[in-house]
């Protein structure tokens, strides 16, 4: 065994005694990560290792302009909102001017969990309904309420919880919305009132469906017929990784009653928000409160400015968008010599390629993904895999992927594809 085997092992010894069973590793062969810059990771030896897969870091790893923002503030003031404070003021102002303008009050939240769970919360309370539909692969927060909101989990459905399929197994796209008033048929039949659909808009963990662009607008319409709200999870899809629009929900048309953020708002800073028409907080706050110390913390609230910024400067979206068609385009080349792939599905960075029987490894659908997953770690490119049998790789890096990115990701992908192993 060699040392750095060595270090490795006993920092998986340490980890098992030390962290609780609840936590995973990505990978057969775990890797030890210890700096990132960029698109860029770096293990323990100083290999660097190509980020295709994580969204949190949306403007690139370590971004200075973020870093300097973080530093800085921190050696100013870090407080909470029950003081007057500018940050998130204008944090508030910068993110509604990226949104319609129906949508005109900001809560902040530490994390996407909190903002889902908070949007269903006021949900409830506004509409005096109990039910929520979801799709039945869903996503949504690790909080008791939104880990019933969450089948992806395994766990069961939380109190009023219902789900319809997903885009991919509803018969397509141009069904979700009859398969949403089914559900609302269902629902009523059974005593409850609905309070709202809650969905992740491109949806990632059903194995990610980006078109057509606008099927989501039937299903709002039926729900705001029911008098339910539209929770549109933009926590995966937002800040600009579908290239066309900050937000996703733009690409269907519709105008949702709350958005839910996270992740990439803080570039890996714990900061996150819900945005929505100000009469439902304005009803929500005759009844409730809240507060929550941490969010719109004046450290958190610096921190996703310049994530703002840097997206803005350095014209991510259309980046975006440009890398993204390029991405899709080899993606879609590569199909016709690897019979493996049976579609390519996604806009802007945000791509999810499904895979199935593979003629050169002999494997199908998940046991092919993990196997492509690994292989393609070993090449040193990084990717996930996503779908309800785990048969759909997901490729999301970081917003200042390029097309040179984009031509090592293909290339590992063509050789992991062609090999038996």
């Amino acid at each position: 065994m060699t040392a750095a085997q060595e270090s490795s092992a006993t920092i998986m010894a340490r980890r098992a005694r030390l962290l609780a069973p609840t936590y995973r590793l990505f990978y057969e062969q775990p890797l030890q990560l210890v700096r990132a810059e960029g698109v860029w990771m770096y293990d323990e030896h100083g290999r660097a290792y190509l980020d295709a897969y994580n969204n949190v870091p949306v403007v690139g790893h370590c971004h200075p302009q973020v870093v300097e923002a973080l530093t800085r503030q921190a050696r100013t003031l870090n407080t909470h909102t029950r003081y007057l404070a500018e940050q998130p003021l204008q944090l508030a102002a910068e993110l509604l001017a990226t949104m319609p303008q129906e949508l005109d009050n900001v809560i902040f939240t530490c994390t996407g969990s909190e903002a889902n769970d908070l949007a269903a919360r006021v949900s409830k309370v506004v509409t005096g309904g109990t039910g929520f539909i979801v799709t039945d692969f869903a996503y949504h927060g690790a909080t008791d309420v939104t880990a019933g909101m969450s089948p992806e989990d395994g766990g069961p459905p939380g109190p009023g919880v219902y789900a319809v399929p997903s885009p991919l197994a509803a018969g397509g796209a141009a069904a979700f919305g009859e398969h949403v008033r089914q559900c609302i048929d269902r629902m009523q039949s059974d005593g409850l009132r609905l309070a709202a659909l809650l969905v992740d808009t491109i949806f990632a963990s059903d194995g990610v469906v980006a078109d057509p662009p606008g099927f989501l607008a039937e299903a709002v319409r039926q729900v705001h017929a029911a008098g339910g709200l539209f929770i549109a999870d933009e926590v995966q899809p937002g800040f600009g990784r579908v290239g066309e629009a900050m937000w996703n929900f733009a690409r269907h048309g519709v105008v949702p009653d709350m958005v839910t953020m996270g992740k990439p708002m803080g570039n890996g800073h714990p900061v996150a928000a819900v945005a929505a028409r100000s009469g439902l907080f304005a009803e929500f706050s005759r009844r409730r409160r809240y507060f929550n110390t941490y969010g719109g913390n004046s450290v958190s609230c610096a921190v996703a400015l310049a994530v703002l910024d840097v997206i803005r400067a350095e014209k991510l979206l259309e980046n975006a968008r440009r890398t993204g068609e390029y991405l899709r385009r080899g993606l879609r080349a590569l199909a016709q010599r690897a019979s493996a792939i049976r579609d390519v599905r996604g806009t802007g960075l945000f791509i999810g390629v499904e895979l199935g029987t593979n003629p050169a490894s002999g494997l199908s659908g998940g046991a092919e993904t993990a196997r492509v997953v690994n292989g393609m770690r070993r090449l040193g490119v990084l990717l996930g895999a996503t779908g309800r049998n785990s048969d759909v790789l997901k490729i999301r890096p970081p917003l200042t992927f390029e097309a040179q990115h984009a031509e090592l990701l293909l290339e590992a992908l063509e050789r992991t594809l062609h090999t038996k192993s």
